[in-house]
């Protein structure tokens, strides 16, 4: 595999595992240690400021498996750490935006939901990883494809 073609995957496999662990925590754990993030508080607007759906849990899970991933892949635990807490921080600024947006916790807005956690950490490891812009552009985009499907997916197997 050519550089070019490992560091995308490489982007790929972090964005994956930073945003697919608190699901797979959240099906193996049901609803232990799901405390919200913003403990319940409202904004001044009255609304959630993030959600229900934003836990304790999950940002733990997304940041200790990003940092196995990352290990595994001959990064430091550090890189990997910090690249699971940048992807989290994406997705919790999707979330305020959605709750701002009147929207329910766990609705699903295409781009809204893949854009920030997919584009924060991978431009702000670009001095650590090295990607070109388009490289970049390749692993959001592989990144946003894959999110959609699973996405999709996960919906009609929860409307059968």
């Amino acid at each position: 595999m050519d550089v070019e073609s490992w560091l995308i995957t490489t982007l790929l496999l972090l964005l994956v595992t930073a945003n697919g662990a608190p699901v797979v925590a959240s099906s193996l754990l049901g609803k232990r240690w799901a405390w919200p993030l913003d403990n319940n508080s409202r904004f001044i607007d009255q609304r959630p400021l993030l959600g229900a759906s934003k836990t304790l849990r999950g940002l733990v899970a997304a940041i200790v498996a990003t940092t196995i991933v990352a290990v595994l892949l001959g990064m430091t635990w550090f890189d990997g750490a910090y690249f699971g807490l940048l992807a989290m921080l994406g997705d919790l600024c999707s979330s305020f935006i959605k709750r701002r947006l009147g929207l329910p916790s766990s609705r699903s807005v295409p781009l809204l939901d893949q854009l920030p956690e997919s584009v924060l950490p991978v431009w702000m490891m670009q001095s650590v990883l090295g990607p070109t812009v388009i490289e970049m552009l390749a692993a959001v985009g592989a990144f946003i494809m894959i999110d959609l499907l699973f996405t999709r997916l996960l919906n009609l197997k929860s409307a059968c």
